[in-house]
């Protein structure tokens, strides 16, 4: 039975982000790790489970796997898990990572392992790919050098904070994601005159954002031969 690692966010994971390539692996037979920073459970953004942000079917979609999914509810710590062990390594974005999944050690581990690995693959979506311009290779160099990536982009996020990068909820956005993979060597392409933006680049596939989830958890399927 090919297994998935979810690492997700404490602070806020963008709810269709992790449920659409969740439920897709899921129906595959993916055996499915749900891990975070801590071990506590993952919090989904409300922005992302308000019908009026995202629409009532996808609010309750989400709403419901967020609050029945034992996997969701019972993680373990990224300290406890090797890339090695699983076929597929998805770290789903969400304002959030930016407070914890892109800053851990651990993540960073599981990234560099799933993507330098023998056979696994590395699915980073939105504001996940923040995690790659904190990410070294084994050599000592950015991971992210050189790579072709996309993720959530400058012109969106400008739309979301304000003058003082301020996010809706009071807290200061630490760092834009698309700048600091680009300062990390990143081959930065989020296709904005397209519906969907999916990046394959070896063993790492990248997504832009929730319309680009499905997309690119077939994607992520389709590189890992299922």
């Amino acid at each position: 039975m090919p297994a998935a690692l979810f690492v997700v966010s404490e602070e806020g994971y963008w709810g269709e982000e992790c449920v659409e390539p969740l439920t897709t692996l899921d129906s595959e037979g993916f055996d499915i790790t749900v891990a975070t920073s801590s071990g506590s459970p993952p919090v989904v953004d409300e922005r992302s489970v308000d019908p009026e942000n995202v629409g009532e079917e996808t609010a309750a979609w989400v709403r419901e796997v967020d609050e029945t999914d034992e996997r969701l509810n019972n993680p373990v710590s990224v300290t406890e898990v090797d890339a090695a062990d699983y076929d597929a390594v998805v770290f789903p974005g969400g304002h959030g990572t930016e407070w914890d999944v892109n800053q851990d050690r651990d993540a960073r581990r599981l990234l560099r392992n799933a993507v330098e690995g023998d056979s696994g693959k590395a699915l980073v979506v939105c504001h996940a790919a923040g995690l790659l311009a904190f990410t070294r290779a084994s050599d000592g160099d950015f991971l992210v050098d050189g790579r072709d990536v996309t993720g959530f982009p400058n012109e969106w996020e400008d739309g979301i904070v304000d003058d003082h990068d301020r996010m809706p909820d009071g807290r200061k956005l630490p760092y834009w994601v698309e700048d600091e993979v680009k300062a990390a060597g990143g081959n930065w392409d989020a296709e904005l005159d397209d519906d969907v933006s999916v990046t394959v680049d070896g063993d790492l596939v990248t997504g832009r954002g929730p319309g680009s989830s499905s997309a690119a958890a077939d994607t992520l399927l389709e590189e890992l031969g299922v």
